[in-house]
């Protein structure tokens, strides 16, 4: 895995209609279906689980962007946003410095495959080094499920992205939400919204979940980023994946009318615009 400055490539996204023609759902679904097979044997169904939620990811980052972007994830590690979008044609560049256990257990064979499909591999550590990317050089710069483990503010980072954006760039960032439905439900009859004791007292390196955001949060981060609001969406995937057969079926017969109401629902994104000067 390299370090590396990426120079600005040709091109603007200075006249972007609203929404650009991206691959269709059912292919990018098709395509992560096939990709998570070719991840070792230990980590397929890991993968699998998450092709709904890749699938709306990718489609999120492509939303707004021109034909042919450049898009750099911080924080994707070996799932398959980076992938998938390599796979489907686009320069893809994925910046994590692979520390959580789960990464160090299976980096090397993950990364491989992520590295022959073309993504091109920052290894990093964001927050303590900040970002090498040559400004106006990239179109989208996404966020997922990244920032609520940083155990300092993101902000240089995020400020470091937008001054990568060419003008009419997007910032796509997704966190899990801390005020959804269902902790608002099992805080009362005295639930626990947050990780287990053991997640945090045992372990010499606590890299889980250090402050959950909310909506408001999000559009406050797009204010100081001096970013247009494009959306705010909110989807359901911790409710899709729980161990619970119950909690499963609530949450995919809650699925459509919660979306309605991002504010409610276990995951959040905010996508931001960079004007042009």
């Amino acid at each position: 895995m390299t370090q590396a400055m990426y120079p600005p490539i040709p091109g603007s996204t200075n006249d972007l209609p609203e929404v650009i023609n991206a691959p269709a759902v059912g292919e990018i679904r098709k395509l992560l279906t096939r990709l998570a097979v070719e991840y070792p044997p230990d980590l397929v169904a890991v993968e699998q689980r998450d092709i709904a939620r890749m699938t709306y990811n990718i489609g999120l980052a492509l939303q707004y962007a021109p034909p042919q972007p450049v898009i750099c994830d911080v924080g994707g590690g070996i799932c398959m946003f980076s992938l998938g979008l390599a796979a489907l044609g686009y320069r893809s560049i994925l910046v994590d410095d692979f520390g959580d256990e789960f990464c160090r257990e299976f980096a090397q064979s993950a990364v491989g495959l992520h590295q022959r499909y073309g993504v091109e591999i920052v290894s990093r550590d964001v927050i303590t080094n900040g970002l090498d990317l040559a400004p106006e050089s990239i179109d989208v710069a996404t966020c997922f499920h990244t920032m609520e483990h940083f155990h300092n503010s993101p902000k240089r980072l995020f400020h470091q992205l937008v001054a990568a954006l060419r003008p009419g760039g997007v910032f796509v960032l997704g966190v899990p939400n801390r005020v959804n439905l269902r902790k608002r439900v099992m805080v009362p009859f005295g639930g626990a919204p947050w990780t287990s004791m053991e997640s945090w007292y045992e372990q010499e390196v606590f890299r889980s979940h250090v402050r959950e955001p909310d909506v408001p949060d999000l559009r406050y981060i797009c204010r100081d980023l001096g970013l247009k609001v494009l959306e705010v969406a909110g989807r359901n995937w911790q409710g899709h994946k729980n161990k619970s057969p119950f909690i499963r079926f609530l949450a995919h017969s809650a699925d459509w009318t919660l979306q309605q109401l991002p504010s409610l629902c276990s995951d959040i994104y905010v996508l931001g615009r960079k004007e042009a000067r």
